[in-house]
């Protein structure tokens, strides 16, 4: 099977803001991330043909679905896109078979048969058959519609938040189904979601949205580890962001922490924050903190939030002088290292890694 590519150059004007994308994109699932209102499901829409932008082009596998310009314009039905909507839009009145089969309907009933049978095989709903959606979990409901998108074999597919409806076991389930179709799928995939964890795990490229307009976009570990910019930061899940202050020995000053930092990595312009994540926040055991170590700070804890397996801890730095306006940093611990230390008395020591802060400046 040769490659296939998506192109995507589209405007669109919507109530608040006007949608303006532009990025490519092939074999590897891509995961669209933004908060609420974004434009992430006009994105989909835009690109489905459910809705048509006003300027642009896309372009997929050499063929134009859109092209403002030329008034080209494919209809949805026409595109080859396999689109998953975050409600699953099942015939309410169609079995399981008959709603996989709603894309063969050109085929003669032998042909789609031995289609509906491959596709019930695939996805797991072998005696299912012959049910309606509203007899179906949710978990069976976004197979049936993962099916269905996949019988036309589309060149590309559209998953508009698949797993928002499911509960946590379901989602577990559905997540690994999905893993299991993009790694034999290997064709544009665009997942849209604000879930963070669901965007990692299930995407290899991140393109992150804000007001409509892509804040970042690349191979996820480089956004999650280097962030461009403090809002793209915080939508990948930082808790930790302080504005920030170059010295002249190359320091960094952190000015809601109140301390100065060492860091790894540079950024071609003065940075105006500097942040780490919640989980790469190392705590020094007692004794631990050596003289000369850099980017290490006495600390005492201000509150917790705790879940099953971890905890949060909102830690003030020693060194704040300002205590009015303090800026705790957040850091996440599992519950087997807390338990080490969480009698220890205070002051508690942590580090601040250099190689795990990184520095934005917008």
């Amino acid at each position: 099977m040769p490659p296939t590519a998506l192109d995507v150059q589209i405007e669109k004007q919507l109530a608040d803001f006007t949608l303006e994308v532009a990025f490519r994109t092939s074999e590897r699932p891509l995961s669209v991330l933004g908060a609420s209102g974004a434009g992430k499901t006009m994105l989909l829409r835009c690109i489905a043909g459910i809705e048509n932008p006003i300027r642009g082009r896309v372009v997929l596998n050499d063929r134009t679905l859109f092209d403002a310009e030329k008034r080209i314009a494919v209809p949805a039905r026409d595109r080859q896109i396999g689109m998953l909507f975050q409600n699953y839009a099942l015939f309410p009145r169609r079995t399981v078979a008959e709603n996989l089969a709603f894309g063969f309907a050109d085929d003669d009933r032998v042909r789609r048969d031995r289609k509906v049978s491959s596709l019930v095989e695939r996805m797991q709903l072998g005696g299912l058959e012959s049910r309606y959606p509203r007899e179906l979990s949710g978990g069976e409901q976004q197979r049936v519609a993962l099916g269905r998108a996949l019988g036309i074999e589309p060149q590309a597919l559209l998953l508009d938040e698949p797993l928002a409806a499911l509960d946590t076991h379901l989602r577990s389930q559905v997540e690994m189904q999905l893993q299991n179709t993009f790694a034999t799928y290997r064709r544009p995939v665009l997942l849209v979601t604000h879930n963070i964890e669901e965007a990692y795990r299930l995407g290899e490229d991140l393109l992150v949205l804000v007001r409509g307009k892509v804040a970042a976009f690349g191979p996820k570990d480089e956004i999650f580890q280097r962030p461009p910019s403090a809002e793209v930061a915080r939508l990948t899940g930082c808790k930790n962001i302080s504005r920030a202050r170059m010295n002249a020995d190359g320091s960094v000053g952190a000015l809601d922490w109140g301390c100065r930092l060492r860091v790894g990595h540079s950024i071609a312009k003065a940075p105006k924050y500097v942040g780490i994540r919640a989980h790469h926040i190392d705590f020094i055991e007692a004794g631990g903190a050596q003289a000369g170590t850099e980017n290490v700070f006495p600390c005492h804890l201000s509150q917790s939030s705790e879940t099953p397996f971890r905890i949060t801890l909102f830690l003030a730095l020693d060194s704040r002088t300002d205590t009015a306006n303090e800026t705790p940093l957040q850091a996440e611990v599992p519950k087997e290292k807390w338990q080490r230390f969480r009698d220890s008395p205070f002051p508690w020591h942590v580090r601040l890694a250099p190689e795990s802060l990184f520095l934005m400046n917008e």
